[in-house]
């Protein structure tokens, strides 16, 4: 490649396209981004500890857990995916962000591998999932939450929880590549609520009107959830349906289908760009 500079960080060096070297390259220029201006990236795991906060001390305390149960350790399971899901919105802004100052379009004139910007973008985003799940554990401890599945289990269920922020990593860079303007930022950004509490995160899908219920069982955020619980030996809210007896096994596939459906979207989508 020859020699050039991008903005904010990260130089690729000379050679031809490399998959892993360029990615390596992307991500660290990422981080260097993060760096300087740390105060987004800040703001969102404030606002995750937040969140956390207003549903443990504020409205734990009127819901109830089917079968009884702590609300806080039902609640915990539930928020580590949710702070997976908010992370499709700083995704979509970071890639949209690029798109809108001309990275992409230069990234495309180089020789650099057609995959390696978006594998770069979502392992920079697995790499602060990871700092998030860190704050949450923390958080998750101070306010009383407590695995009760032993080393490996907790283990699994934190593997769980990642597999999830890989997938809609996927997800964000896609909806980066094809939103154009802060206004269509903000929609992706609206649409991760409804999305996160359409689910078992908060409340059991059993409280929920029928049709509703089923929505939320389905939802690829439940069988997360739901897996955790079972992993974390923290109390869940039962039921007897197909989907409640295979959460771990949907906690996988979901995943895939999400990589699977977005990742040769996204691709597809950055090859036509300027097309």
């Amino acid at each position: 490649m020859t020699s050039t500079t991008l903005p904010a960080g990260g130089d690729l060096r000379p050679g031809r396209p490399s998959l892993v070297g360029d990615s390596l390259t992307l991500t660290l220029r990422a981080l260097a981004q993060w760096r300087r201006d740390p105060g987004p990236l800040v703001g969102a795991l404030a606002f995750d500890v937040l969140i956390l906060l207003m549903f443990a001390y504020l409205f734990g305390g009127a819901l109830q857990v089917p079968g009884g149960g702590d609300y806080r350790e039902f609640l915990m399971p539930g928020m580590f995916a949710m702070t997976m899901l908010f992370g499709i919105s700083q995704t979509t802004v970071a890639v949209s962000a690029d798109a809108e100052r001309g990275v992409t379009d230069r990234l495309r004139s180089m020789p650099v591998s057609r995959l390696a910007p978006l594998v770069g973008r979502a392992a920079a985003d697995m790499l602060f999932a990871v700092v998030t799940l860190a704050v949450m554990l923390l958080a998750g401890l101070a306010v009383g939450w407590r695995p009760h599945g032993g080393p490996g289990a907790t283990l699994a269920a934190l593997g769980l929880v990642l597999l999830l922020r890989f997938a809609l990593a996927w997800v964000g860079i896609f909806l980066g590549l094809v939103t154009k303007g802060p206004g269509a930022v903000t929609a992706v950004q609206t649409l991760e609520f409804p999305l996160g509490f359409l689910s078992s995160a908060f409340v059991a899908p059993s409280t929920m009107p029928g049709w509703l219920g089923a929505v939320a069982e389905w939802n690829p955020l439940s069988a997360t959830v739901g897996a955790t619980r079972e992993l974390f030996g923290n109390p869940g809210w039962g039921g007897d349906s197909w989907v409640t007896a295979h959460h771990p096994l949907l906690a996988v596939l979901w995943p895939l289908a999400l990589v699977a459906v977005f990742l040769p979207l996204s691709l597809r989508r950055y090859r036509a760009l300027g097309g």
